[in-house]
């Protein structure tokens, strides 16, 4: 059968396929543990839950308007106003399914073929291929875990060409969990505004964070430049909302528009009691969300402990997010030759599910998940530090 040729240069996502994997040793009955999946695992709020159980016998179950129902696009505005002191009107706001839609809208509305988007590495997995879809070019900016991972300006200048018309920052990271101080924020944007270089800030993680890492926005940098930068955020993470599908940006009208007529022929509006529930999160109490980051940060710091005492291995100290990043090329051997061969073997050895950090563009490194519980946590990493021992 003929498909099209775009699709030669993308690639599955690695961290589904991974989990697919898992899920095939657990029904042959072999005890797999997964570290490989970016969800939490504390079940949705019950308040939320709530309301799009009011929703449903309410029968609100029709189309709604396709950049999402009103209240909900304010209370978007109202989150960024009550969190970074910015409020977005409604028509500077669109609800897409998930962080990932509103990405892939975004990289359909801005490029024209050709034209680069640089990404610094290690990125998540889906940047490149998104790009690819909308007929871009990925240049990835490599960065070292002794700079944390960060990329810095003069890195950025250096992979600028003629063609560079967009740059993707993702702070908390995935799949590093390290974050951009303030200062480094603002160096970046201030780089890339002045060089007429449009910002997608990816901030989806931006409620879950450990101090010293302050919680951050570009919003700012957005109501002075609205033409130049994009916000992108969702409830996947922060409140446990990953099957939900409700992700949301923050760009200029004319930005809104066009993402809206792109989505509008594809999936239209996101579900409509689903939204129900994402306004009762945006607009109640955060006390649930500071609860997983409390949690998050504990098996932060419980993790750090164990990988930091592996022999050859190093791993900065993620600021965000809930993953471990560590190079382990020290530990690499001619029958683990790099990272995807070494998460097989710990697969195989250890029934520990990992993703090689060759899918995040560095195949020095693995990306360790610990959004579990922290008795499946330490019993994995013991079982991958026999492995990488042995």
């Amino acid at each position: 059968m003929r498909i099209s040729l775009k699709l030669s240069r993308i690639q599955p996502s690695a961290t589904l396929a991974i989990n697919a994997k898992a899920q095939e040793l657990k029904a042959q009955g072999k005890p797999v543990i997964s570290l490989a999946v970016g969800e939490p695992d504390s079940p949705t709020p019950e308040h939320v839950k709530q309301a799009a159980r009011q929703a449903l016998d309410d029968n609100f179950t029709r189309y709604t308007p396709v950049p999402g129902i009103p209240e909900l696009r304010d209370a978007v505005g109202g989150y960024f106003g009550r969190f970074y002191g910015v409020t977005p009107p409604r028509e500077a706001v669109i609800v897409s399914n998930g962080g990932k839609q509103v990405l892939y809208n975004l990289f359909t509305a801005l490029l024209n073929p050709g034209e680069q988007v640089l990404i610094p590495a290690p990125y998540w997995v889906s940047y490149p291929d998104m790009v690819l879809l909308a007929g871009g070019e990925p240049v990835a900016v490599p960065t070292e875990p002794e700079d944390d991972f960060l990329v810095s300006v003069e890195a950025l200048e250096k992979a600028r060409t003629p063609l560079t018309r967009a740059l993707v920052l993702n702070s908390p990271s995935n799949p590093t969990g390290c974050c951009y101080s303030k200062a480094q924020l603002d160096a970046i944007m201030e780089w890339a505004v002045g060089r007429g270089i449009f910002v997608i800030s990816d901030e989806i993680y931006d409620q879950l964070v450990y101090p010293p890492a302050e919680r951050l926005s570009v919003v700012h940098w957005w109501e002075r430049h609205p033409e130049k930068v994009a916000v992108v955020n969702g409830l996947a993470k922060s409140f446990a909302m990953t099957g939900w599908r409700i992700g949301y940006c923050v760009a200029h009208p004319d930005l809104i528009k066009a993402q809206s007529k792109i989505q509008g022929q594809s999936t239209s509006n996101v579900c409509s009691f689903a939204q129900k529930g994402a306004v009762a999160a945006l607009t109640g109490s955060f006390d649930c969300v500071e609860q997983m980051r409390q949690g998050f940060e504990r098996r932060r710091n419980l993790a750090m402990e164990i990988v930091s005492s592996w022999e050859g291995v190093k791993c900065p100290n993620p600021g965000g997010a809930f993953y471990l990043f560590p190079d382990v090329s020290a530990r690499f051997n001619a029958q683990t030759p790099d990272s995807a061969s070494l998460c097989k073997r710990i697969l195989e050895e250890a029934l520990v599910a990992l993703v090689p950090g060759s899918a995040f563009g560095d195949d020095r490194c693995l990306r360790f998940s610990y959004a579990v519980s922290d008795e499946t946590l330490l019993k994995a990493l013991e079982a991958v530090g026999k492995v990488l021992k042995g």
